[in-house]
């Protein structure tokens, strides 16, 4: 059973990440991710800029239309197109990078905006992407257990060189320290 405490802290960090995200790809704010979920977010939006850098780039073109006065409505109504299910009477499911793909689309729109003069919009896209997020997509999000999943998924990973090298590290110093005990020992 969801308890109302699961229900607000998923609602709660959906608005954390909305702003978080927004702001970070701007260059609005330097701080540190205020959450495990906003610091997976940044990752995996930066992974994906990496990876895929042709795909954003075409952002701009679609973008054209926009305007200070629609920003936010065009979003949400590309975001609706992308998001109903084929079927009238079907549920669309979300997966993990459906949801990362609301943020990354609105990080965007947000440099577009940015970008062009249009900067009195960003706070009221931080705002309603996180309330976009809270109507459209927390209720999935708390079938699933709460954001853990995303985290789960998203979290930077330490890559295997640097496992390795710490425990040939951890290795060596047992070695070392167990050569200085015979050694001492010994004596």
């Amino acid at each position: 059973m969801t308890t109302k405490l699961n229900i607000d802290h998923v609602v709660k960090e959906a608005y954390v990440m909305s702003q978080d995200y927004l702001r970070y790809v701007t260059g609005r704010t330097s701080k540190p991710a205020p959450s495990m979920a906003t610091a997976a977010l940044r990752h995996a939006g930066n992974d994906l800029l990496e990876k895929y850098p042709i795909f954003f780039k075409r952002w701009p073109r679609v973008f054209n239309e926009v305007c200070s006065d629609n920003a936010c409505d065009y979003l949400f109504t590309m975001l609706d197109e992308h998001f109903q299910p084929e079927k009238p009477w079907q549920k669309k499911e979300l997966t993990w990078s459906g949801i990362l793909s609301i943020y990354v689309l609105a990080g965007q729109l947000a440099i577009y905006c940015q970008k062009n003069g249009m900067e009195s919009v960003l706070e009221e896209l931080e705002i309603r992407v996180g309330q976009y997020v809270e109507i459209n997509v927390c209720p999935n999000i708390i079938e699933k257990g709460g954001w853990s999943g995303f985290i789960e998924r998203y979290a930077r990973k330490e890559e295997a060189e640097h496992t390795i090298i710490r425990g040939c590290c951890g290795v060596l110093l047992l070695l070392g320290a167990m050569s200085l005990t015979y050694y001492l020992y010994r004596r």
